[in-house]
């Protein structure tokens, strides 16, 4: 495993563990599975773990698996303050003794703010007494390093990287997103600034592998190197020093055990401008085939109509890369194949999803056009069989 230092010397592996995606078992998550792996990527030297508030049952699934296997002081726990539900200042409290009580530990090593937006939430909470509960905070002990996570544009993470003195950061990057987003300019500043950085979305929620349109496929494996999409993703940011940790939601054996091998053998510089152009065409193959810029973060729910909005962007993108039959199939699996229809037409544009999209999709103008495209006579007609069935 390839370690990068953090802004006081701690080493990281390269490879952090993203604990929103577990394995899931009949509503809940696979122990069984989720313990394999979280262990198997322990013992091959991975020692940062990402999990949230708000991704279900991962921050107490990790608490558990780390406390049954004695293996907390092997590892760092990254987790997440989610702002947006804070009121007052005892809600801090309340919420992090909830974290710590999850996690059956007494400090988490990186606390970020959640999905941080702008320099104005930052200030409410400045005003709500943040600065001095987290001092508080650091010098018990219970925090030792504080950052925050961002969606958006590079000019505002620059503003927030400087509203305070901040420990680490972390952003959405990959080689789709190098222009976009915070992008390589904010990936720059904050090294600059002295910030590690670290990375999610690195394969676009799985996008920059499974929904790859068959021009780009064709570009990878006509390249004279052969690594898989996402082992050129990974190896793409690790190429850059700025990256400190790329987050996997890992939840396969296989996924585990690949990540791992790319982590143990990457180096910095190995692409040069030669690959750089390489994947410079896979970006414009997809751009061609792609409707909707959805990453599939989910920010955007639950949708007041029951609209299963990353689930109809998926399947809108998927009719333009892989086929109408493909597209209409998911988007038919997604909205009709559930008690309660999930489809676009229900949306009555009340705007409510557009204030969370870190994308900042226009969603309700998105919606309007993949029901154009996906909710033809053939869905109708399907649709309404299935309303039969679903019943029961």
């Amino acid at each position: 495993m390839n370690y990068r230092e953090d802004k006081y010397g701690n080493r990281l592996s390269i490879l952090g563990f993203g604990c929103m995606r577990f394995p899931r078992k009949v509503g809940a998550t696979d122990m069984e599975k989720t313990e394999r792996q979280i262990m198997t990527a322990i013992k091959n030297g991975v020692n940062y773990f990402d999990t949230a508030y708000i991704y279900p049952g991962s921050e107490a699934a990790l608490g558990e698996i780390l406390e049954k296997n004695g293996v907390r002081d092997q590892v760092y726990i990254a987790t997440k303050l989610p702002h947006y539900l804070i009121k007052n200042r005892e809600a801090l409290d309340k919420l992090f003794d909830e974290e710590l009580r999850r996690l059956r530990t007494d400090h988490v090593d990186y606390y970020l703010m959640h999905m941080l937006t702008d320099t104005d939430t930052w200030q409410r909470l400045v005003d709500l007494g943040i600065e001095e509960w987290l001092a508080q905070k650091k010098e018990s002990g219970a925090i030792r390093q504080v950052g925050f996570s961002y969606h958006g544009n590079s000019d505002m993470f620059c503003r927030l990287i400087d509203a305070r003195d901040w420990d680490f950061c972390m952003i959405q990057y990959n080689y789709m997103d190098e222009n976009s987003q915070a992008g390589r300019r904010g990936l720059e500043y904050a090294n600059k600034k002295g910030l590690p950085v670290m990375i999610m979305e690195p394969l676009r929620g799985g996008k920059l592998v499974n929904n790859l349109p068959e021009s780009a496929k064709r570009i990878f494996s006509d390249y004279k190197i052969k690594y898989t999409p996402a082992q050129w993703s990974f190896r793409w940011l690790w190429n850059q020093p700025q990256v400190t940790v790329v987050l996997s939601g890992m939840n396969s054996d296989e996924m585990v055990l690949d990540n791992i091998e790319t982590a143990s053998t990457v180096k910095i510089g190995e692409l040069g401008p030669e690959e750089e152009a390489m994947l410079k065409k896979v970006v414009g193959a997809i751009n061609s085939k792609m409707k909707v810029g959805c990453t599939g973060c989910g920010y955007c729910m639950p949708c007041p109509k029951n609209v299963d909005i990353p689930g109809t962007f998926a399947a809108y993108n998927r009719r333009f890369a892989e086929g109408k039959f493909w597209g209409l199939v998911e988007y038919f699996m997604c909205t009709a194949l559930r008690p309660n229809s999930t489809a676009a037409s229900a949306c009555v544009g009340c705007g409510k999803c557009e204030k969370h999209c870190p994308q900042n999709i226009e969603i309700r103008k998105s919606l309007k056009d993949a029901q154009k495209e996906l909710e033809g006579p053939i869905y109708k007609a399907a649709h309404k069989v299935a309303k039969k069935f679903t019943k029961f």
